[in-house]
């Protein structure tokens, strides 16, 4: 046997062992695995007894449902009972299983068991009188009479009958078919086979559809493809009082979708329940969900009441929630991931830290929707350090060559760009620095002042670097505020209205950067930084040249490609992790 063999197996890997073998040595030898002869080894040096080495049984030592002898003892005396009873010839005693069920009821039994099991323990015992062996089981036999008087009394019935059809009103007609429709699911199958004709669907539709509508119906039906033949078929069935679950289980479609297309015939009627498709709107796809998801992870967790550093899944989900948009954590995760981003990144780079976000945001926002036309907002940030050398990107190349970037270059030079973006005209200021400073700031203030001398006032936006919020740089704002400094130098009234900290997607211009690394840093091998400064001025002023000429916001002019929107939103992500 099977069995025996594996015993007398484990027994030679044991002998082996004991002899000073290795256990990978026993392993090789009896071509089986590690694991099965260190099993094998365990289990003998628990008792160090051979006998340990045969195969269990895998039954299940406790089966939680299985009937104790106890009760099955009562239940056999509580049939013997009923039985003895019944025999002395007491009135109404019956002793089915379901008499011995209130026996053991009335005796205090708390676990009663059903009448199956209780049939199956009287059957093993001998005590049911179902389909007992020694019972002869007799057919029942009809009286002789003669053959004339049978034939009359057929006869009779059959003409009762027929009359009393008769009387009832409908009773032969559009009824009886109705009721043998419900009962043969089969006629769901015929109307798709064409074997229900369309004189027959005129007469039973008559009075709740018109012919042309039956008409179109029954051509959907033989003709279109299988949804819509689906669901003409669904239409027809139901008004014709197929039940439901007949034409579910005859057209393998759902009672879920059975129940959709009747809705939708009765809300809209036959020209939009037969329609390819119901244009379902997808919840990802939705900008107003999208809005929402990011302005969520563009603020912390405490924001909303969260007792946590980090967002997850199914806290933004219960954030939607609370705001009446159910959202599900899967339509969540694309639309992160549709914007580019996986929540590795997303932990990083869209939630800020900072406590009082939200109170930023809405200062940055009533300063944008009040601005005036003597207003101006600027976006300011840096770009860089970057070195001139050969950069790599997304290029057309021949078949059959792949472009190459040495991983070692000797830099002919950096850069660092100081930016300012005016958002109500999308004109953008720059100039190149060697460091990022305040002196940089204080020099970019100055080039302000003066190009925007026509201004009441002027807005700085940026992020939280240290350089950009020193003490040296607004004490020269505060100088530069004073009325007698201003009406001297004729210069317009500076506000500070930086973003929170850790939000630099809310920084405009980082789109603006993102574009223009795109068209002028990737694929580019500038010789000196001189032709490099070429190019970038170039692109800024052709940007600034065509929005004088064309006031939109950024988009679809090719000098102007940014990879985001530059506006300001807090679900916008103007910082792009590609193009950086």
């Amino acid at each position: 046997m099977k069995v025996d063999r594996l015993y007398e197996q484990r027994k030679i890997a044991i002998h082996l062992l004991r002899s000073g073998l290795s256990k990978p040595e026993v392993a090789s030898r009896l071509h089986r695995s590690r694991e099965w002869v260190y099993t094998w080894w365990s289990r003998y040096n628990k008792n160090k007894d051979f006998t340990d080495l045969r195969s269990h049984s895998s039954a299940p030592k406790y089966i939680p449902g299985k009937i104790s002898e106890e009760i099955r003892r009562e239940i056999k005396i509580a049939r013997s009972e009923l039985e003895a009873e019944k025999a002395e010839g007491k009135t109404k005693v019956h002793i089915g299983v379901e008499s011995v069920q209130e026996r053991l009821k009335i005796r205090g039994l708390k676990k009663i068991p059903s009448t199956k099991s209780i049939e199956r323990i009287l059957k093993e015992s001998g005590m049911s009188k179902r389909h007992r062996i020694g019972d002869k089981q007799t057919k029942p036999q009809l009286q002789k009479t003669k053959p004339h008087t049978t034939t009359k009394i057929m006869e009779g019935s059959h003409k009762k009958a027929v009359a009393n059809r008769q009387l009832k009103p409908g009773g032969n007609t559009y009824t009886s078919q109705v009721n043998s429709r419900k009962q043969n699911p089969s006629w769901v199958l015929k109307l798709l086979q064409g074997k229900v004709g369309l004189g027959e669907l005129n007469n039973g539709l008559s009075g709740k559809l018109d012919q042309k509508e039956i008409q179109k119906l029954l051509k959907c039906v033989l003709n279109n493809p299988l949804r819509q033949r689906n669901r003409a078929a669904i239409i027809i069935s139901y008004l014709y009082g197929v039940p439901k679950s007949k034409i579910s289980s005859s057209l393998l479609v759902s009672p879920e979708g059975v129940n959709r297309c009747i809705k939708r015939f009765k809300a809209k009627g036959i020209g939009e329940a037969l329609k390819p498709s119901w244009n379902i709107s997808r919840k990802f796809d939705d900008p107003k969900y999208k809005d929402a998801v990011f302005k969520i992870l563009h603020a912390p967790p405490s924001s909303y009441g969260i007792n946590r550093t980090s967002w997850r899944m199914e806290d933004i989900k219960s954030v939607m929630a609370k705001q009446g948009m159910i959202l599900s954590i899967v339509n969540i995760r694309k639309i992160i991931k549709g914007e580019g981003y996986r929540f590795r990144k997303a932990k990083k780079v869209l939630t800020s830290n900072d406590p009082d976000y939200l109170e930023k945001v809405q200062h940055i926002k009533n300063i944008l929707s009040n601005l005036g036309a003597k207003e101006k907002f600027f976006s300011i940030d840096e770009y860089g350090p970057f070195s001139i050398k050969l950069y790599g990107g997304t290029s057309l190349m021949p078949p059959g060559v792949t472009k190459t970037i040495p991983q070692f270059q000797k830099s002919k030079g950096s850069l660092i760009i100081t930016g300012a973006l005016e958002l109500s005209t999308n004109q953008m200021t720059h100039f190149y620095s060697d460091t990022k400073d305040t002196e940089e700031m204080l020099r970019l203030l100055e080039i302000l002042l003066k190009k925007y001398k026509s201004a009441d006032c002027i807005y700085l936006s940026w992020d939280a670097a240290s350089w950009h919020c020193s003490k040296e740089f607004t004490d020269r704002v505060e100088e530069a505020n004073k009325p007698k400094y201003r009406k001297s130098h004729g210069t317009p009234l500076v506000k500070l209205a930086p973003l929170p900290a850790g939000a630099q997607f809310l920084n405009v211009i980082e789109s603006v950067f993102s574009g223009m690394a795109k068209a002028i840093i990737h694929n580019s091998d500038y010789e000196s930084v001189k032709e490099c400064k070429k190019a970038i001025n170039r692109h800024f002023s052709e940007r600034n040249r065509k929005f004088k000429k064309n006031p939109k916001r950024a988009g679809n002019k090719i000098w102007g490609k940014e990879i985001v929107k530059p506006h300001f939103s807090e679900s916008n992500n103007c910082k792009d992790p590609n193009h950086r």
